[in-house]
């Protein structure tokens, strides 16, 4: 199964408050779609993965089972989680090149993950085009979940931000011994993973390309963003 990384999900508890910090912060931020509905927001960037901020509703507890109708077991538990932990990074995303999932849902169920089914999705953007996707969740919510491209795509020609940030480079990621195996069959060898031991598989941080300065703590919403590591020469 081919993929590479779609998008990291930072979860805040009050997305307009988010999307004016991190527009202070320097970058451009767009609502996913029209202001007064939205939960999701992007930064967008020239090339690669997205950063996508989102909230859910306080009464999202209560959705967890209707989810797992949807969606199959395991999808509740993990919309369910994003909040507990508060603000900050809260899943990731894989994209592949197909448009339905059909054969990666049936090559991972055949390698012991399982996985929910594919919902197909759709979004009316804040011009009112419409974009569909399809996602799945693996019933591990730890796993990263599975998404196809947009349709039409939305990934701009070009993206520019104040602070110098080009690419998101990298995603660090904690990893317990337990998912290792399925999540190097979920994400394969995209390098934008770095992968560290962990006690709990999660988005532990990012890096960016292009990244001027540090980026101010109070406006970052829990979300920890680094310029790029190097790594020195050994003489």
């Amino acid at each position: 199964m081919k993929t590479t990384c779609s998008h990291v999900l930072l979860w805040v508890s009050d997305l307009h408050q988010a999307v004016r910090d991190y527009r202070r912060l320097g970058f451009t931020v767009d609502y996913a779609t029209a202001k007064d509905k939205a939960r999701h927001a992007h930064i967008w960037f020239t090339n690669g993965p997205v950063i996508e901020l989102l909230t859910t509703p306080s009464t999202a507890k209560y959705f967890k089972w209707p989810i797992d109708l949807i969606a199959g077991r395991g999808s509740g538990a993990r919309m369910v989680r994003w909040p507990q932990g508060g603000e900050g990074f809260c899943d990731v995303a894989v994209v592949t090149e197909a448009q339905d999932l059909i054969g990666e849902l049936a090559a991972l169920r055949a390698a012991g993950v399982p996985t929910g089914r594919a919902v197909r999705w759709r979004r009316t953007k804040p011009d009112g085009q419409q974009t569909t996707f399809r996602l799945a969740y693996p019933r591990n919510d730890r796993l990263p979940f599975i998404v196809t491209p947009y349709d039409p795509p939305q990934h701009p020609a070009h993206a520019e931000h104040a602070n110098g940030a080009t690419e998101l480079h990298r995603v660090r990621m904690g990893v317990r011994a337990e998912d290792a195996e399925t999540f190097r069959l979920i994400v394969g060898d995209d390098p934008t993973f770095l992968v560290e031991p962990a006690h709990t598989t999660r988005v532990l941080g990012i890096e960016l390309a292009g990244l001027r300065g540090e980026l101010d703590p109070a406006l970052r919403h829990g979300a920890v963003l680094e310029p790029v590591r190097t790594v020195p020469d050994i003489a």
